[in-house]
């Protein structure tokens, strides 16, 4: 569901929180973004030959083999995608990591590696990707012309949610997560983060950004902003949920004013022309 910081209570009041297009009330056709999922097991050692060194290097560092296996997946993907998308080959994809955050400040911070949201640039100029894992799942979002953000999350109750709750959450959203029955109170956690990430992806804000200055509507509701309490507040921003099967949650989100059309490709179709599974210790 769309937000627009400036009309938004106003338009609310009049279509339950949807709006039309500024050429006589006409929505335009909507932008497409395609989705791909994919799992940890997909990994093998030919796609590491995909990564440049600096990802390379980033992979080697993780020390348990499923976030190696996580990363490898995610960024391997992103590069296949982006290669079918603009008609080149996977070695001429390339991506800036730009981070809004580290843009604003006026002192240099030292950094230890390149960080920040992936933008294609070279011949996938244009195009928007985001990438997310967690657990078993792995995303990716593809669109053109318009900032994505993509997040999935393992619904863990190992996690310490009710600390986390008073870090990410806004006041509303704490009351209204006390008040679902506690065999779900886990999930709707796991449904408010997913949310708010993706947004703060989408800006290139990361979580760094502020999960609580995002409100969204309960975890269990159609997702939707309902407020932005920045100074940095996109104009429009669309969320939706995204079915990641159970124990998962996961959100997309858009700085559109209108909804996108979402297609779901197979990721098996970019990953298997680089072999079979990996032997144990290879990835």
């Amino acid at each position: 569901m769309e937000y627009h910081r400036q009309h938004f209570a106003a338009c609310t009041a009049r279509t339950g929180g949807r709006t039309g297009g500024q050429n006589g009330g006409v929505t335009p056709q909507p932008k497409t973004c395609r989705l791909w999922w994919a799992a940890p097991a997909d990994a093998s050692p030919a796609l590491l030959d995909l990564l440049d060194p600096a990802e390379q290097q980033r992979h080697a560092r993780f020390r348990l083999r499923a976030d190696r296996d996580r990363y490898l997946v995610a960024h391997a993907l992103a590069r296949l995608a982006v290669a079918r998308e603009t008609g080149c080959g996977p070695a001429e994809v390339s991506f800036t990591l730009r981070c809004r955050a580290c843009e604003r400040r006026t002192e240099p911070r030292p950094r230890a590696e390149p960080h920040g949201k992936p933008v294609p640039d070279g011949a996938a100029a244009g195009l928007e990707i985001s990438y997310s894992h967690s657990g078993e799942r792995v995303l990716l979002a593809l669109a053109r012309g318009v900032a994505l953000g993509a997040d999935v999350e393992r619904i863990s109750a190992e996690r310490d949610t009710d600390g986390l709750a008073d870090y990410c959450l806004t006041p509303a959203e704490r009351r209204d997560l006390e008040r679902v029955p506690a065999e779900r109170r886990t999930e709707g956690f796991f449904g408010y983060w997913a949310r708010k990430e993706a947004l703060l992806k989408a800006t290139g804000d990361g979580i760094s950004g502020g999960l609580a200055e995002v409100g969204v509507s309960g975890p269990f509701d159609t997702a939707a902003v309902v407020a932005w309490d920045s100074a940095r507040a996109p104009e429009h921003a669309w969320l939706t949920d995204l079915d990641a099967g159970p124990g998962y949650r996961a959100a997309l989100a858009a700085l559109s004013a209108h909804p996108l059309a979402i297609e779901t490709r197979d990721a098996a179709e970019l990953l298997a022309p680089y072999g079979p599974k990996a032997a144990p210790g290879r990835c």
